[in-house]
């Protein structure tokens, strides 16, 4: 089961944002995989992060940019994800829950 959820943003004032880059900020992939994972939480219900086995970030995410996260329960914990804008697919990749998540 793919649930989405969005739209999301980062605001441009994130204190994780300053420095990243000036002149040309982006959003650091942490504060995307914070996103991807609070999408989790609101798609399956509380869980335990425990891995993150890959991810792939193909395009920039710009500070007040939106973008949706689509979560894809693949049983036994693992979690699919795919972030888009617009502009197409920014990131992608899995992760792991200590338990497994049950859409709610």
């Amino acid at each position: 089961m793919t649930i989405e959820v969005g739209p999301r943003r980062i605001a441009a004032g994130h204190p994780a944002l300053a420095g990243h880059f000036p002149g040309d900020p982006l959003v650091p992939g942490v504060l995307i995989l914070e996103e991807v994972f609070a999408a989790v939480v609101t798609s399956f219900g509380p869980g335990q992060l425990i891995a993150v086995h890959w991810v792939k970030f193909l395009a920039p995410l710009r500070p007040d940019q939106d973008f949706r996260v689509a979560v894809t329960s693949m049983g036994g914990g693992r979690i699919g994800f795919v972030c888009r804008s617009d502009g197409g697919v920014l990131a992608q990749g899995q992760l792991q829950l200590a338990d497994e998540a049950v859409p709610t």
